[in-house]
């Protein structure tokens, strides 16, 4: 198998000497791109990234939230010749990835399918919550969904042994409620999900526990004096009894007894996200039973696209995408460098629409698991926004803080270019002055002065060229660099990008 060397050049800026190319390593570190509206960002620096990475043989997942992103990148495929490596789920395509049927392989107990299907649905039900409230900073909200999900998921991996979003949405949305009679005849309730799931359950639980009591010796079973001491023999040595007594008290105690107002905002945030997955497209794409492609085909140099663009499938879209982008980031991690070290790079433009609480915890390690992040959104605000809630501002610094490279493009935010402008740093030079007196005599007086000031003002950011007929195709950057002072000496130099590159 091909070995990809760290070292290996990526992009020259610059004909002097004294200018180091930035090479994989630094593509690894993770790239941050801003740019105001027609500054150039996308056709500019991304589109440049974009090509040198499929020339290198990445392999990568790209999520949409434009509608002319896949012909985009159909385009940068074929150009480069990695068009039979172009991967796109889309309706009416030819791919589909159930992730609970994902999930469920190669996993070997049910507690284990549980725990990272409960870890992602709820990753993804946060990042589409609207944290502008400041809701998603309350921990009984998360706790409360939580709890829901985890008790809903058991009961299904009981009495059905595996999930799926019918079920788990068919179940929700008959819970039981404090009146457990039909207020019109006064007769038990119809049948239901809930309570479909609820008796198959305990059938199979009851089974293994007549199978467990019929094994016991008569010596064993005379230490049962009392029914207290039998129930606690069959809750230790049977896990699923165990869990079901838990299935128990939370439905028909914790759960039921909610204020009604509590509990609809717990039922509304887990009910409306399955909703959404239940709809077509993507049902068919996400949740129907297909698996023909999944996040390691990345590893063999197969770029994913998810053609559900924000712009034009709104909520749905970027559910869905947050989803596989958390799945493909889980198994991105638990690859082995040593067997498959080739880089994979994760595309997001306009990426705000895609953030979700793990991502500064990923980026972290990216590096280790030789992921090159690629980040483009127009300002700062556009994050703060997203992220919301009363600390977003530690939470977007703590983000931006693992992608060593910044792009600064043409804007006219201000947080921006003040971060630009901070990157870079000051400097010091020497300002000359005079003063002359002409009262009775005359005299003159010179001084040269140490002043500190920016080395790029905030406001250069404003008037860089956006490229287009009138600026030749080219735009115009500051970009920053972690670590080794690859440009003359420096961290940071003024660059050109060319639009027409392909």
């Amino acid at each position: 198998m091909k070995k990809f060397d760290l070292d290996t050049p990526i992009l020259q800026f610059g004909d002097s000497q004294e200018d180091q190319a930035w090479t994989i390593r630094n593509a690894v570190e993770g790239v941050q791109i801003f740019g105001g509206i027609g500054s150039g960002k996308t056709s500019g620096s991304g589109k440049t990234l974009a090509v040198k990475y499929l020339q290198h043989g990445f392999g990568g997942l790209v999520l949409t939230a434009k509608t002319d992103e896949a012909d985009l990148w159909r385009h940068y495929c074929k150009e480069t010749g990695r068009e039979n490596d172009l991967i796109i789920i889309e309706p009416g395509g030819s791919f589909g990835f159930d992730f609970l049927q994902y999930l469920s392989v190669g996993n070997i107990s049910s507690e284990a399918i549980t725990a990272q299907a409960l870890e992602t649905l709820k990753t993804v039900i946060r990042a589409g919550n609207e944290k502008s409230t400041g809701k998603s900073d309350d921990p009984f909200w998360e706790s409360a969904v939580d709890m829901l999900l985890f008790h809903v998921m058991d009961l299904c991996m009981i009495a059905y042994q595996k999930i799926s979003v019918k079920l788990l949405y068919e179940i929700v949305q008959t819970l039981p409620k404090v009146s457990s009679t039909n207020a019109q005849n006064g007769q038990p309730a119809p049948e239901n999900a809930f309570k479909k799931a609820m008796l198959k359950a305990k059938t199979i639980v009851q089974n293994d526990i007549d199978l467990w009591y019929k094994s016991l010796s008569k010596e064993q079973r005379a230490r049962f004096a009392d029914q207290e001491a039998y129930e606690n023999a069959v809750v230790e040595h049977l896990p699923n009894a165990r869990l079901m007594k838990h299935l128990d008290t939370f439905f028909y105690e914790t759960f039921k007894d909610l204020s009604s107002k509590t509990r609809s905002i717990v039922e509304f945030s887990f009910s409306a996200f399955l909703f959404r997955l239940l709809r077509d497209p993507v049902y068919s794409l996400f949740c129907k039973g297909s698996l023909n492609l999944k996040p390691e085909d990345c590893l063999t140099g197969k770029i994913i696209l998810i053609n559900l663009p924000v712009k034009l499938y709104h909520n749905v879209g970027r559910d869905c995408q947050v989803l596989f982008k958390y799945i493909w980031q889980v198994a991105m991690e638990k690859r082995d460098i040593l067997k498959n070290d080739r880089p994979c790079f994760l595309w997001a433009d306009e990426s705000q629409f895609f953030l979700h609480e793990h991502d500064a915890l990923f980026q972290a390690t990216a590096r280790s698991c030789r992921i090159a992040t690629v980040y483009l959104t127009q300002n700062i605000h556009q994050y703060k926004a997203s992220m919301g809630g009363s600390s977003s501002d530690d939470r977007v610094d703590s983000f931006l803080g693992t992608l060593s490279t910044k792009i600064f493009h043409a804007n006219a935010d201000l947080a921006s270019n003040r971060l630009g402008s901070d990157l870079v740093g000051d400097t010091t030079f020497y300002e000359p002055s005079s003063s002359i007196t002409t009262a009775k005599e005359f005299s003159r007086s010179d001084s040269v002065s140490l002043k500190i000031d920016r080395r790029i003002r905030p406001e250069e950011f404003v008037g860089m060229k956006t490229g287009g007929k009138r600026n030749g195709g080219k735009v115009e950057a500051i970009i920053h660099v972690q670590g080794d002072k690859l440009f003359s000496g420096e961290s940071f130099k003024k660059v050109r990008f060319n639009q027409n590159i392909l």
